[in-house]
């Protein structure tokens, strides 16, 4: 039986492994099968440019710091399986996990599974990830491509409103495209908006498809005015899709709590579940940050207090 096994990867599973290992703990760290959609080291591998986290100041490229942090909870004796588990069963200890007919039993949980950013489903979304097409303002605003440029922000709840108002510190202008004549985000959220000098509004709108070629990135976005089906295309050099995500909690739902948008609720100020020696971290439990740094806090977090809740059930 494994002391702790470590559903995920990302900045919050690699630091609760790194923590886990550190404390002669000898944890087994699933890290998914990117054959079947899983991708190891989380969001962050889709990222090219990451300037905001501590300790590069000539930034990193989002791969780069992954395998950095996995090479360090390696260094401590941390095992790592590309597989992704497909069924766990909560019910008692030790905790039961698979990875299709293959079985581990484990003693505590962590579970850093992450979430996806949701986008509207064109190809060119993905074709463009990360070359101008991104999901987080904060995580990429003030990158230089993006620095006195026309951008676009898809979305109209206080999180598009959110990203909108963070970009006008970068951007020559922001076009919001809403689909409909009047945002979803709180009043004072979609006012502050409205006013602001550096934001416009496409109402009615949306995105048919994002324009860009192989050499610059993203160029544009042709837009669809949802009541006439009238096109036509705005320059801009970056798409910000703010629409949500989506927390990976699904395999855990019959057994955890989540709240009203999937997120697997954790007790306060710590990364307890209701489930004793289950343990979420990162962005499958926070639906707030949403950052590297936060999210290997948190990995942390779940990692000290494994081991305390461990030692405390020891014999």
């Amino acid at each position: 039986m494994e002391k702790v096994i470590i559903i995920g990867t990302g900045p919050a599973g690699y630091t609760a492994a790194l923590y886990t290992a550190r404390a002669d703990l000898n944890p087994l760290c699933f890290e998914g099968d990117p054959y079947k959609g899983f991708l190891p080291g989380g969001q962050l591998m889709t990222t090219t440019e990451v300037e905001n986290y501590p300790g590069y100041p000539e930034g990193v490229t989002g791969p780069e710091m992954m395998a950095q942090f996995k090479k360090q909870a390696e260094r401590f004796g941390t095992r790592f399986i590309q597989k992704s588990i497909t069924k766990v069963d909560l019910s008692e200890r030790p905790f039961r996990v698979w990875s299709g007919e293959a079985e581990w039993d484990a003693a505590s949980l962590i579970i850093a599974t992450g979430a996806d950013a949701k986008y509207l489903g064109l190809p060119s979304e993905q074709t463009f990830l990360n070359r101008g097409v991104s999901a987080c303002a904060t995580c990429d605003g003030a990158v230089p491509r993006f620095r006195n440029k026309p951008l676009v922000v898809v979305g109209g709840g206080d999180t598009a409103m959110e990203e909108a108002m963070f970009l006008t510190k970068f951007a020559s202008m922001v076009h919001i495209v809403h689909r409909r004549d009047k945002f979803r985000a709180s009043k004072i959220m979609a006012d502050r908006a409205i006013a602001h000098p550096k934001i416009k509004v496409e109402w009615n709108t949306t995105v048919d498809e994002v324009l860009g070629n192989d050499t610059e990135g993203v160029t544009g976005v042709r837009l669809k005015d949802v009541n006439t089906g009238a096109t036509r295309e705005l320059p801009c050099t970056g798409y910000f899709s703010a629409i949500g995500h989506k927390p990976n909690a699904e395999l855990f739902r019959e057994w955890l709590k989540t709240d009203e948008n999937g997120y697997l609720v954790t007790k306060a100020s710590s990364s307890y579940t209701q489930v004793e020696g289950v343990f979420a971290c990162g962005d499958v439990q926070d639906h707030v940050y949403r950052q590297a740094i936060t999210a290997a806090g948190s990995g942390c977090m779940a990692a000290i207090d494994a081991t305390r809740w461990l030692e405390s059930h020891e014999g």
